[in-house]
């Protein structure tokens, strides 16, 4: 199934090469930034009954148009950057169904695993989704985190998505050497995680087609979902219809 996005930076919503995304943003590599606000995407996704997409904040200054995004479809999107325990319980109340943690879930590259158990227990772990981006290591996919910056020493396996599967709902998987790039997804990823997870995971990066949807609703035997971003004419893409995407959900054809 197809799954949209809002990724917010600087308040604006935009589809940017997900490796060139520092803290100095020295580097930044930007694909699309869209004249529309939040808001105007989410209405749009509860329009098509696209349920489960994603709203990321890629550093500060992003909160004001996330809350406009979920206000605009709320318990329809899912939210994520920045958040922690402090304030995972006040985003749920802002209208996100769910909410994705990255970055604060780990320390000193490994998961910290009380710092989870806290969170579960202050939401539950219903409304919770891991973000277990990765880069590759030779034939390992290393967690990533800090704007996919910092190498973990946590392999994505079947038995790390076991074990963390008991205190989430959902995984959400960049693959963060292709994303933005519209190159094609990552084949051996996507057929990974569809033999690794035991819950509902949704993958991203490469997407440039809707071959791509089609192949990772194949090889992911129903368990695995696809967000498309660049490719998308929403954000200025010409690889993907929006439509084609909505219709493809609905079980239409191109």
């Amino acid at each position: 199934m197809f799954r949209p996005c809002i990724d917010l930076h600087e308040g604006k919503v935009k589809q940017i090469v997900g490796g060139s995304l520092t803290d100095s943003g020295a580097h930044l590599r930007t694909n699309f930034v869209s004249d529309r606000p939040a808001e105007w995407y989410a209405e749009l996704y509860a329009r098509d009954g696209l349920r489960g997409g994603h709203v990321i904040q890629l550093g500060a200054g992003n909160e004001d148009a996330a809350r406009r995004a979920l206000a605009a479809y709320p318990q329809g999107l899912h939210l994520g950057g920045g958040v922690n325990s402090d304030n995972a319980a006040d985003w749920l109340n802002a209208g996100a169904s769910h909410v994705i943690v990255t970055s604060w879930a780990f320390r000193d590259g490994r998961i910290d695993w009380d710092r989870l158990a806290a969170l579960v227990g202050k939401i539950g772990k219903d409304r919770l989704v891991l973000d277990l981006s990765c880069r590759r290591r030779g034939d390992d996919y290393l967690i990533v985190t800090d704007r996919w910056q910092k190498f973990t020493e946590e392999r994505l396996g079947a038995s790390l998505l076991e074990k963390l599967a008991g205190r989430c709902a959902e995984f959400l998987i960049h693959a963060a050497d292709v994303e933005g790039l519209c190159g094609g997804i990552d084949h051996v990823l996507v057929q990974k995680l569809s033999e690794w997870t035991p819950i509902p995971t949704t993958y991203a990066g490469g997407a440039r087609s809707l071959d791509d949807l089609e192949t990772v609703s194949r090889l992911g035997l129903g368990r695995i979902d696809l967000t498309i971003g660049s490719a998308l004419d929403i954000f200025g893409g010409s690889g993907v219809k929006y439509a084609d995407a909505v219709a493809f959900n609905r079980g239409g054809c191109r």
